[in-house]
């Protein structure tokens, strides 16, 4: 059986992309389309969808305002976002939604959420992976960012580490921290290889390491050399693999 997917957006050229995207996902069908927070949630009183995609600022409330409505509803859809602001992340995931799509996305950015929603599946290390769209490093070393309708190219000198959070994540600069569209494992493919993967959820720039500390049962902690110097950890398998790096 398809899937049954509302799209929520005020926009009609967004809910016509949105449309166009889902065509390809053969198991996936559009059974609603509503405009606006209270269209959103009279759909989805009145038929049982499987997925939400769920605009965030709209007339009348916001998408927050509809996931955090239905979240506990006996078999409530999962809950996709898809928006062009990126400072709702945290509190997307507050209300329990399976992904966070910042516009513009593709049609492959799309399916792994898909999958993650109908899966049941969040954890990055589990997700189904793509191929990889680029084994080597990206040779202009830059990381597009999305801003509101810009697009800002962070030079990956400037990363100090990414942090992974359900198929996005975010890259910790001196000064700020952004927030980009890209899981770990991408990232970890497109940066350079003085990008180290320490845990999970981590991958650090080794060129902004100052310290290194130890930690119980045979771990270690980074200090970084920025003016907070940042700590992250090193699981313990990861640091079996930095130290026979860095010969000690």
């Amino acid at each position: 059986m398809r899937a049954r997917c509302l799209i929520v957006d005020d926009e009609a050229p967004a809910r016509a992309e949105l449309r166009y995207l889902l065509s390809t996902f053969e198991h996936v069908q559009v059974v609603g389309e509503a405009t606006n927070a209270e269209e959103a949630l009279v759909l989805l009183r009145s038929l049982a969808y499987d997925v939400v995609l769920l605009d965030i600022k709209m007339p009348g409330g916001t998408g927050l305002d509809v996931a955090a409505a239905v979240r506990k509803a006996p078999n409530a859809p999962k809950v996709i976002f898809t928006t062009a602001y990126p400072d709702y992340a945290v509190a997307a995931f507050d209300v329990e939604a399976v992904d966070y799509l910042i516009k513009p996305f593709d049609e492959e950015r799309l399916g792994r959420a898909l999958d993650r929603a109908l899966s049941g599946s969040a954890a990055e290390d589990g997700e189904p992976q793509p191929p990889p769209r680029n084994t080597a490093p990206d040779p202009l070393g830059r990381i597009p960012v999305q801003q509101g309708e810009r697009t800002v190219l962070v030079d990956e000198s400037s990363i100090l580490y990414a942090s992974a959070a359900r198929g996005y994540s975010y890259l910790q600069l001196s000064g700020e921290r952004v927030l980009v569209s890209f899981s770990l494992n991408e990232l970890e493919r497109r940066l350079s290889g003085h990008f180290f993967r320490t845990h999970r959820s981590y991958l650090v720039n080794l060129h902004h390491v100052r310290e290194l500390r130890p930690d119980f049962n045979g771990a270690l902690v980074l200090v970084l050399d920025d003016h907070r110097r940042s700590r992250v950890e090193v699981s313990r398998r990861h640091a079996r693999e930095l130290r026979r790096l860095l010969g000690l």
